[in-house]
């Protein structure tokens, strides 16, 4: 995932030549790959509140195009966040990252934070509660979280295509720093609402065990 580095090597001119047309050729055919040589770790944020927000941690989440970055306070026994994913539809998507306190790998129980823009072009940012697989995904009330959230914002990049929420997670007490998390991107918003994700492929695989103290 870091950015490749040059070495040189003893080797014919015309050599050369046919393996940089090859790596040029594997290049032009997966524009996907220059997007992975930049890792989560080459990425900064400006913020929506001034001022540069800083991560110390992040992961490159395995499903979706998405990216977590995370600042973790054993002091508090909190955690700030960042949840970077593309949006699947341009200015039409939304995204949402959350934690599932059960344990579980489970959509259903997360607690979650999640972001889209509203017709009108600004941005909805706010905790919601997924208790079902068809959750209203309205925001939720504080009484109504399993733990803490504060600190919801999010930004959308300038050509649209990727969104970010931030937010502040207060974790569950008693249970350390390791937690399942899930994360999701769906096309559409209606009415403002997300509306449904895929039920296929990499929308329901989009789970993971997390140490934030790593």
């Amino acid at each position: 995932m870091a950015a490749l580095g040059t070495t040189a090597y003893r080797r014919s001119a015309s050599g050369a030549m046919v393996s940089l047309a090859v790596v040029l050729a594997v290049v032009a055919a997966c524009p996907s790959f220059g997007a992975a040589a930049a890792s989560c770790a080459s990425h900064t944020f400006s913020g929506t509140s001034g001022g540069v927000r800083l991560y110390p941690s992040c992961t490159d989440l395995p499903r979706l195009g998405a990216a977590l970055h995370y600042n973790y306070s054993a002091a508090t026994n909190s955690v700030a966040v960042a949840f970077r994913a593309p949006t699947q539809d341009g200015e039409d998507g939304w995204v949402a990252w959350g934690i599932n306190p059960s344990g579980r790998a489970a959509m259903v129980g997360t607690n979650a934070v999640v972001a889209f823009r509203h017709a009108n072009g600004t941005l909805a940012a706010y905790p919601t509660v997924l208790d079902s697989y068809a959750p209203s995904m309205a925001p939720a009330a504080p009484e109504d979280l399993a733990f803490p959230v504060t600190g919801v914002e999010a930004e959308h990049d300038a050509d649209g295509k990727e969104m970010v929420v931030y937010a502040t997670v207060e974790l569950p007490a008693g249970k350390g720093s390791k937690f399942t998390h899930v994360w999701q991107i769906g096309s559409k918003v209606v009415n403002g609402v997300p509306a449904a994700h895929p039920t296929t492929g990499d929308n329901v695989l989009s789970t993971a065990k997390i140490d934030f103290s790593d």
